[in-house]
This record gives C-alpha cells, sequence and structure tokens, in this order.
C-alpha cells in the first residue's frame, strides 16, 4: 500500500516529532507500507520565497542527529519520506540543502537534495547536484521535492536508473501573483496535478506526491496529496484539506503490464533529440532568462 500524506508542518520540530507517531500508527492501520509525508516536514518550509532572511528560515538539522533518528525510529516495518533543511558543513562552509529523506528499520536507505531552486530558494538553499535510485523494501525508488517535478529530465533520470515508484514532497503553495478565491481553480493547483499525471505516464511509473496544507509566512499551501498509477491516472487523493491518500500496488507486477506493448523507456531515439538534452549549454539562445 502506498501512502501520500497532505498535512500541516510548521517551525516546531518538536511538536512536530510528537505527532508524527499517531500519524504513523494510522497509516500502518490502513496497510500502508510506503509513507510520504512533505517537504519541510521538520521545521516547516520558508515564510517567504522571493526575498527570505533570516527569519524566514527553517531550522536545519543534521542527518545523522536525533530528529532523523526519532523518525527512523518511529515504524521499523514502514518505509518512511520525509523532509528537512539539511545542514553540512563543507571544506569549512556550512550550507543548507532542502532534503528528503528515506528511512526504514532504524536505518536511512537514501537521501535527495533539491536540485531545481525557484525564486528566492537560492537564496536559502545551496542545490543538490543529481538524482539518483535506491532500493526499499517497497520496491527501487526515487525521490522529487516539488520544484524537480518540473523538468521532465528529472523523472526521467530516476526511471532510467530503474526507480519503480517515483515519491515527490512537495510544499507547493497556490500562486502567489494570480490569487483564486478557490484553490480547485487556482493555477498551481492545476500545474501540480498535471505534473504528477504527466511524470508517472511517461516514465510508466508509480508516483507518491504529498504536500504541506494551510498557511506559512505568506503562502497558502495546496494540499492535493494523492497517488499516481503507471498511466498517469489519479487513484487516490486528498484534495485540499489535510488526510492520508491510500492505494493498493503491485509495483512489480503493474509497471511490468504498462510496459508489455509500449515501454517508454525502451522506445525512445535519442538519436533525434536536441543534443543540449545530453550536453546542455548555457551559452544556446533558447536556454537563456528572458
Amino acid at each position: 500500500m502506498l501512502g501520500a500524506v497532505a498535512g500541516h508542518f510548521g517551525r516546531d520540530v518538536g511538536r512536530t516529532l510528537a505527532k508524527l507517531p499517531a500519524l504513523v500508527e494510522a497509516a500502518a492501520a490502513r496497510g500502508v507500507d510506503l509513507l510520504v509525508l512533505p517537504d519541510a516536514t521538520l521545521g516547516g518550509y520558508l515564510l517567504d520565497m522571493h526575498h527570505p532572511g533570516p527569519a524566514d528560515l527553517p531550522p536545519a538539522v543534521a542527518l545523522d542527529g536525533p530528529e532523523v533518528a526519532r523518525v527512523a525510529a518511529l515504524a521499523p516495518d514502514l518505509t518512511i519520506c520525509f523532509g528537512l533543511a539539511e545542514r553540512v558543513v563543507e571544506d569549512g562552509v556550512e550550507r543548507c540543502y532542502n532534503t528528503a529523506v528515506c528511512v526504514h528499520g532504524g536505518q536511512v536507505l537514501g537521501t535527495h537534495r533539491k536540485v531545481h531552486l525557484p525564486l528566492g530558494e537560492s537564496q536559502a538553499y545551496a542545490p543538490g547536484d543529481g538524482f539518483a535510485a535506491f532500493d526499499t523494501p517497497v520496491g527501487r525508488l526515487g525521490m522529487l521535492i516539488d520544484f524537480d517535478k518540473t523538468f521532465p529530465e528529472s523523472a526521467r533520470t530516476l526511471a532510467l536508473d530503474g526507480a519503480e515508484v517515483l515519491v515527490c514532497l512537495s510544499a507547493w503553495p497556490a500562486s502567489v501573483t494570480d490569487r483564486s478565491d478557490r484553490i480547485r481553480h487556482d493555477r498551481q493547483a492545476h500545474l501540480f496535478d498535471l505534473y504528477d499525471c504527466a511524470r508517472a505516464a511517461e516514465n510508466q511509473v508509480w508516483l507518491v506526491s504529498s504536500n504541506q496544507t494551510g498557511v506559512l509566512g505568506g503562502l497558502r499551501f495546496l494540499g492535493q496529496a494523492k497517488v499516481v498509477d503507471p498511466a498517469g491516472e489519479i487513484v487516490a487523493k486528498t484534495w485540499a484539506k489535510g488526510g492520508l491518500a491510500v492505494a493498493r500496488a503491485d509495483v512489480a507486477g503493474s509497471l511490468a503490464r504498462a510496459r508489455r506493448t509500449m515501454h517508454h523507456l525502451a522506445d525512445r531515439a535519442e538519436h533525434a533529440y536536441h543534443p543540449s538534452l545530453a550536453h546542455p549549454s548555457p551559452a544556446h539562445p533558447f536556454l537563456a532568462r528572458p
């Protein structure tokens, strides 16, 4: 069973760690094997996406710190993905990454540092440098963090690395420039669902998409946690409110059926694609920012 959480996770890391056991226990009671929590589960997201100052940043933790260990110890039989601001010291310089962590059996199985940093995120985080899949009890997994899924190359890289399930942890807000009175009419709500379905269908994989809800700073988050099957169909969804989207999945069997006639990864025609897909050049006129 695949489960995606929509919920509000704010600045108080201690409070989050105190409420996670009940959430994990409820998911386990429903038979969930893979539980995907939102981006910034520990510490919440930025308060300002455009010009974040020191007061807008979430508290950062180390991967080998007690916070990650407490989440890893919550449910030995579940595979849990969650987000945090990761504090590291590299070459004597302290950096912060927007990081997704996957744990099972008290151990960290894999991590992903967000690669694509929109708007002012680059003022708060250093970018990750790649995408890699890894093995878990529920299948080979690949992780994305919200804006990463906007780029087809992100999910395709993971699929080519053998990912059978993509998990996308998000703190995806409603539009801040073109606000709608109802979230379901919001432009960003449409894109959030569109990218989830497209990334699953084009790679013929499962996609488990979590998201924050509620308000933090000047941002209103969309919710819309969901599970998408390899045909790009939403098979479980929470809509805008907090909740847990759960779907039963025969991961290996469903991928085999989806790829039996048309296998999107095997049928690629790499010779016909633009050279920048293999060797990107920032000097190319079509890659220049307007």
